[in-house]
């Protein structure tokens, strides 16, 4: 194993895969790459593997490299995924997939080309309260999701729907299993060159209708996922990872003890979820699908799909901005 691109979030890659090697799973990691040489050296010496400054450095030197995350910038993430593809490697690609849909659909082709497992990095997908969530799923009809951070000086080369919305344009994907039919969306730039805070309505084929606010420059920190469905109210923290049920007329199935309720008619249960750091469940789950040959979890047109949603969003905001004129919000960059 090695992880390519070791800021704060690759550091995280490198330390799991560290503790799964010494818990005794059968990996070992090789090495880490950042062209932050310094960097490179530091988190190496601190999981006692090798440091490189290139993926060309590292493939030159180790043949026996067999899998990799890409952490790098966005920008970046086209050139490092196809490199290691091209040389073999199997790749796990942090969101979004790509900067553009142009890149993100040149990796499905070249995936297939090679025959490479190849994951993107939606790491909501292993929550643990996402996974406990899915066998309850029915007809999600209606979605209202928050996800809220303070402002950080990192992934501001995106902006905030690529950064962090696109989380959950992934999770209702899957969860609403439907084309979205029309999307309205306003955001605006507050600490940073792009989009810092943004609303969108989404509106699928199915009917389903979803709500989504994402903001980084909070005050708290927010990750929450509401949807109903016929009879059913669910409620989703992804920070907690708790799930809670309210159903109309009696207990389902799958859940634990009810929780007391404030409408006899209602039944307030708690599925049994099994906590685990997210980052953790998918990097095992990548190691699997390596391991297999089998289809990850979230395979690339997973993540081609819900970088094409975001991108039209991003399209919608600066619509929206000329239409209404908001200063400057027109030459907002994707």
């Amino acid at each position: 194993m090695a992880v390519v691109g070791v800021g704060v979030f690759g550091r995280n890659h490198a330390r799991v895969y560290k503790e799964l090697e010494q818990q005794g799973d059968a990996i070992r990691l090789l090495g880490v790459v950042d062209p932050d040489v310094a960097r490179a050296d530091a988190v190496a010496r601190e999981f006692a593997c090798k440091a490189f400054g290139s993926v060309h450095q590292m493939l030159t030197t180790h043949s026996e490299l067999q899998a990799a995350s890409v952490v790098v910038p966005t920008v970046h993430h086209f050139a490092v995924a196809h490199e290691l593809m091209a040389a073999g490697v199997d790749v796990l690609i942090e969101k979004p997939l790509a900067a553009t849909l142009a890149e993100a659909k040149e990796l499905v082709s070249i995936a297939a080309k090679h025959k490479r497992i190849a994951q993107v990095g939606h790491l909501e997908r292993f929550n643990p309260a996402v996974r406990s969530t899915i066998p309850l799923l029915t007809r999600p009809m209606f979605f209202e999701v928050h996800r809220l951070s303070v402002f950080t000086p990192r992934s501001l080369d995106v902006d905030v729907v690529l950064d962090l919305m696109i989380h959950d344009l992934d999770i209702v994907l899957a969860f609403a299993k439907s084309p979205v039919k029309e999307v309205r969306a306003v955001g605006l730039p507050i600490l940073s060159g792009k989009v810092d805070i943004a609303n969108v309505r989404l509106e699928l084929e199915s009917g389903c209708v979803a709500n989504f606010t994402a903001s980084r420059v909070s005050t708290e920190r927010v990750r929450k996922l509401r949807f109903f469905q016929p009879r059913q109210y669910i409620s989703l923290d992804y920070g907690r990872q708790e799930v809670l049920v309210f159903t109309v007329g009696g207990n389902e199935g799958n859940v634990s003890a009810s929780v007391p309720s404030v409408n006899a008619e209602i039944s307030v249960s708690k599925p049994p979820v099994a906590a685990e750091e997210p980052l953790h469940a998918e990097l095992k789950s990548f190691l699997q699908s390596v391991r297999d040959r089998s289809n990850p979890v979230v395979p690339l047109e997973d993540g081609r799909r819900a970088l094409e949603l975001a991108l039209e969003i991003v399209a919608a905001i600066r619509h929206h901005s000329k239409k209404v004129g908001l200063a400057g919000m027109a030459d907002v960059k994707k």
